[in-house]
């Protein structure tokens, strides 16, 4: 995948004096090989800033943010009415969740498998006990048209643990906030994911597009059975044609009409800057635009 370019209405990041201090976050693992790109490159504007990146899956970001223990809380998906409350409830005004990039949700197989496309009712069918989408259960490669060792192969599932927030995107968008089946292999981790696909002839299983490795690849996706497919590409995310597309986010802990204390301040201007977003070009993920970018800092109080 060639690296994106960025919004040219993006404004570079220029440094002020005086930011200096602690820098933590806590949250989502997908969101962790950013959330090191951007501590990394800020720390060398700002050489008295320490940072420090937990990768704890999305339920753990509200938390830390309510008990002070991170400055920001990655997450792969919204926050739950429950988690809004919770910080409400504290605090006495609601969380600011600000979309800094565009994630595509993406299947993966195994390199050798042939298969190329599959729709979200398969999947449900593939994941969920309940089938909200409709359809018989699968449980046999052939179920799915393939032939040869793989025809009679059973279908090796590998997802998320509950704590991710792609977990819950996934059982919401593809399963229809139904169940998933007993047998799918729950991991710690997305590189995890990739590594068991990448491990296993018969495996399928679903992580961030930006984890792919050579040793699996993704499927194009149809919404429905009979559809077109579309592949987890730029022009498909953009397009909003991929199924899977996701806003990936910061929740911030923002008193509305109070100003952020300078590093993290400092740190929303430079991840909506044009280098911030550069950066997520280079990770695999998809740039926000300018627009996108100047409304995330005003609902925070920041010029852009």
């Amino acid at each position: 995948m060639g690296q994106l370019a960025v919004d040219p209405a993006l404004k570079p990041y220029k440094s002020v004096p005086g930011v200096s201090g602690q820098l933590k976050t806590v949250g989502s693992d997908s969101m962790n090989p950013l959330m090191l790109l951007w501590t990394e490159k800020f720390k060398t504007y700002y050489k008295g800033v320490r940072t420090e990146v937990e990768g704890q899956g999305s339920s753990k970001a509200m938390p830390a943010l309510i008990e002070g223990a991170a400055s920001f809380g990655p997450m792969s998906r919204d926050a739950k009415s429950n988690e809004i409350a919770d910080f409400e409830k504290k605090f006495g005004y609601k969380p600011t969740l600000v979309p800094t990039a565009i994630d595509l949700l993406a299947v993966y197989v195994h390199r050798d498998n042939p298969l190329k496309e599959v729709s979200l009712p398969q999947l449900d069918a593939i994941f969920s006990s309940t089938r909200k989408l409709g359809g018989e259960a699968i449980d046999k490669w052939g179920q799915l048209g393939l032939v040869g060792d793989f025809e009679s192969a059973g279908v090796a599932m590998f997802g998320r643990n509950a704590a991710s927030g792609t977990y819950g995107y996934f059982k919401e968008k593809v399963l229809g906030n139904g169940d998933y089946k007993d047998l799918v292999n729950e991991q710690p981790g997305s590189t995890a994911v990739i590594q068991s696909i990448g491990e296993n002839r018969f495996a399928i299983g679903y992580s961030g597009v930006g984890f792919k490795t050579s040793s699996v690849k993704a499927l194009a996706i149809s919404a429905k059975s009979g559809e077109k497919s579309f592949e987890p590409s730029s022009e498909n995310a953009y397009s909003g044609d991929y199924p899977l597309a996701r806003y990936l986010y910061l929740a911030v802990n923002h008193k509305p009409g109070a100003k952020l204390d300078p590093v993290r301040r400092e740190f929303l201007r430079f991840v909506f800057s044009k280098e911030g977003q550069e950066l997520v070009a280079k990770e695999g993920s998809f740039p926000v635009d300018a627009a996108t970018a100047t409304k995330a800092l005003k609902s925070l109080g920041i010029d852009p």
